[in-house]
């Protein structure tokens, strides 16, 4: 089994790992290999969309997956989430990788098609409203709130990230993206079955919670 980063934060302004998390480090230990053999130590972009803590983007660190040539971006709406992933990094000694922490709403500031390995635990809490981005770092409360709520059904944040895969994703890209059962995965994957190559990673009961990983590559034309 691959390490676990350390993680030591300030649980009361970035999201503390969870089952979620750990299912997403899971998935990712799993497709190692594949993602190995679909890269070939080509440089390869990783990008985590909200890294809270920086589990999973020290976890891909450590690891040097997809390639020994990765890059790594990690880009969050919450300024300490951002200084959470620079601690969790240093702290397991990913010091000559290359990190970039980048505070952006959702893939806002990438270039199109630019994106090679593409992951994403996304706030899926059902509620009837998202809050606004404060004003100042100081609104811890409202920061953490948009760590965990994800409007109506919780699909509102994950919907804007699969419309746009086809412009985030370079042209061999992969995307991980978590799913709980309320988000209605099931649904998504018909949604989107015309366009993209759609595989269940991993499923898992975490309390009250039914967790799912998919993966998302684009369909090979005919």
């Amino acid at each position: 089994m691959l390490p676990t980063p350390y993680v030591k934060c300030d649980y009361d302004k970035v999201y503390e790992p969870a089952e979620d998390s750990f299912l997403l480090l899971d998935s990712l230990e799993n497709e190692q290999i594949y993602l190995a053999n679909r890269f070939q130590n080509k440089l390869a972009v990783v990008c985590e969309l909200g890294p809270g803590s920086g589990i999973v983007s020290t976890f891909m660190m450590q690891n040097k997956m997809p390639s020994q040539n990765s890059i790594y971006l990690a880009l969050d709406i919450n300024p300490w989430a951002l200084d959470a992933t620079q601690d969790t990094a240093k702290r397991n000694d990913c010091n000559k990788v290359y990190l970039e922490t980048i505070q952006s709403d959702l893939t806002s500031s990438t270039r199109h098609n630019q994106v090679d390995l593409l992951l994403f635990n996304p706030p899926y809490v059902p509620a009837e409203t998202i809050p606004e981005i404060p004003e100042t770092r100081d609104d811890i409360d409202t920061w953490l709130d948009l760590a965990l709520v994800g409007g109506k059904d919780g699909m509102k944040i994950t919907q804007l990230v699969l419309d746009q895969l086809d412009t985030t994703l370079s042209s061999e890209g992969v995307a991980y993206i978590l799913f709980c059962a309320r988000n209605r995965p099931e649904e998504v994957v018909k949604s989107m079955a015309s366009h993209w190559d759609i595989t269940l990673v991993e499923h898992r009961k975490a309390g009250w919670e039914v967790l799912s990983v998919y993966r998302f590559i684009r369909k090979t034309p005919h």
